[in-house]
């Protein structure tokens, strides 16, 4: 990515207010980014994100980045550091099957890509990440629907249930290029979904009243590993912990 088209989509973060109001935007814009990088149609990812992260906001059904699954267990945070700060104590504990960020990327499948936990939050590397991904699978299928099921799950009953959510996400959004365009109304909160597991949204370091969640996150067979990208040399505490902790 030429160094300008970084430092302008940094600058436009650093534009976007730090506010509950302001935290979706930043999915919308690395989605809106990695698309454009990878040609994966933003309507594709941003109906992934909302999949995995949305709940009711201010602007209606929105995507959240400090959204956490570990374990199967949901968590909103108010913000990164919060949310950082979970995953840093599960790590400690010893959990390494958690999800994070605007795509809700698997530390145990795909941890080994990032340079950090830290790494995998940031929004613009967890969507680049996640497109990557959602291009390999498309590019066994020809079919954006299929690939999504195969986004979360291998195992067919799983994929088919997370691909008619996802497509109704898709239906809405078919056709829009960018955040402005982006269904954070309440048309989309609207729509008849199905049963879903509840998320636990935590605020200031408390865990609150429990609220519906998108869905949980690459829920992965043992036997099921998928294909991966390319990734980055490790640096943090996170990354060391991680490769000390599969024997690397």
């Amino acid at each position: 990515m030429p160094w300008f088209r970084r430092a302008l989509y940094v600058l436009c973060l650093t534009l976007v207010p730090l506010s509950a109001a302001g935290q979706p935007q930043l999915c919308e814009a690395a989605a809106k980014q990695a698309s454009r990088e990878s040609g994966v149609p933003y309507a594709v990812l941003m109906a992934i994100s909302l999949n995995e992260t949305g709940r009711k906001g201010a602007g209606g059904f929105e995507p959240w980045p400090w959204t956490v699954n570990m374990e199967g267990a949901g968590h909103w945070f108010d913000n990164r550091d919060l949310a950082l700060a979970y995953v840093f104590k599960e790590f400690k504990r010893g959990a390494r099957s958690f999800d994070v960020g605007c795509f809700q990327i698997n530390f145990k499948w795909h941890g080994q890509h990032f340079s950090s936990i830290e790494d995998m939050f940031d929004p613009l590397e967890n969507a680049r990440y996640a497109a990557q991904f959602l291009k390999s699978l498309y590019a066994e299928s020809g079919d954006w629907k299929t690939a999504a099921g195969a986004y979360h799950s291998r195992t067919l009953e799983h994929a088919n249930s997370y691909s008619t959510r996802f497509a109704r996400f898709y239906a809405k959004l078919e056709g829009r290029s960018g955040p402005k365009d982006v269904m954070t109304t309440s048309a989309a909160a609207a729509s008849p979904l199905p049963d879903i597991p509840d998320i636990v949204l935590a605020q200031s370091g408390s865990q609150a009243q429990r609220r519906e969640n998108g869905y949980p996150l690459l829920l992965r067979s043992k036997d099921a590993e998928p294909p991966r990208p390319g990734g980055a040399p490790g640096a943090s505490l996170f990354a060391r912990a991680g490769r000390k902790a599969r024997g690397m």
